[in-house]
């Protein structure tokens, strides 16, 4: 049977468990997820204990690189007291590295073999759970290939941080030069958090959106239609150069636009230059955090 993405997440915030295995057992329980929860039980990967369920919402995301491409992971923690923890950088920088011998897909970085040892990424989290005694998991991971520059801002460690950033360039030209404002463009978007890299790879329910709320305000003025239409098409195009990367003015030099900047950076690379992706991890966003009321535990204790 089709075991959805959705399932697999819902038995993963349940058990603690990778994708792979949460996937594995839904598949062995045929979609019936107390099944597959025992199922993860008798197999040892989820615990009785409440441990697996507790928010992974800290820790560290990672980068790494060679000539071929680079990749950026995020491992969380329960509490940023782990991430400081030098095993867990360790941890979380070889789970990077090995990474880079994948599609960058967690699936595959999951599967990967953890550097130096026997297991796999995944197994090796497993036992660094039971070790350190919090949560932990490989949230997310991705990967551009070609040249590709890297950036962690506020760096704990080489490479490891709680923001990572990847730009690919394409280019015949100087590898280097090209690296070098890819790195710069790299922490642009850090500093930005672009929703798409050009008015093409915008989702278009969002512009449509963008448009709805340009029109109504546009038309409060009163103006004719033809105005009107005007009006939008100019709060569009400040939109745009507000969301997309490449229309976005450069944090570096802001009398720039960044296409600007990486047409003036063509001078050092010696050929025209593209930037053809990009990605960016901030540390648990998207994460629901548990918050706790620390006066009622203490009165619920008291009781118990």
């Amino acid at each position: 049977m089709s075991i959805s993405a959705s399932l697999v997440k819902q038995l993963r915030d349940m058990t603690g468990a990778g994708m792979m295995d949460c996937k594995t057992a839904l598949t062995e329980a045929n979609g019936d997820i107390d099944a597959a929860v025992d199922w993860l039980r008798k197999k040892g990967i989820a615990k009785a204990d409440k441990k697996s369920g507790r928010t992974a919402a800290e820790g560290l995301v990672g980068v790494a690189s060679d000539d071929n491409g680079a990749v950026v992971v995020e491992v969380n923690s329960e509490t940023d007291f782990v991430a400081r923890n030098e095993a867990f950088q360790d941890l979380v920088r070889n789970v990077a590295s090995s990474a880079l011998g994948t599609d960058g897909s967690v699936d595959a970085v999951a599967a990967a073999d953890y550097p130096g040892g026997s297991k796999s990424n995944a197994d090796t989290i497993k036992d660094a759970i039971a070790t350190i005694g919090e949560n932990m998991n490989l949230r997310r991971s991705a990967r551009l290939d070609g040249t590709v520059a890297t950036y962690v801002h506020n760096a704990v460690s080489d490479g490891l941080g709680k923001l990572g950033v990847l730009v690919a360039v394409e280019t015949d030209g100087d590898k280097d030069a090209a690296r070098a404002i890819a790195r710069q463009i790299a922490m642009h978007v850090a500093a930005t958090n672009p929703m798409a890299l050009d008015v093409a790879d915008l989702d278009q329910a969002a512009v449509d959106r963008e448009r709805a709320i340009f029109a109504d305000q546009a038309r409060a003025s009163g103006k004719p239609d033809n105005i009107i239409e005007k009006m939008v098409e100019g709060r569009l195009r400040k939109f745009y150069e507000e969301v997309c990367l490449m229309k976005q003015a450069f944090v570096i030099n802001p009398d720039l636009t960044v296409e600007k900047a990486l047409a003036e950076a063509e001078k050092e690379i010696g050929a025209p230059a593209k930037v053809t992706g990009y990605v960016r991890f901030a540390l648990g966003e998207g994460v629901e955090k548990e918050e706790s009321d620390f006066a009622a535990e203490v009165a619920a204790a008291a009781k118990g």
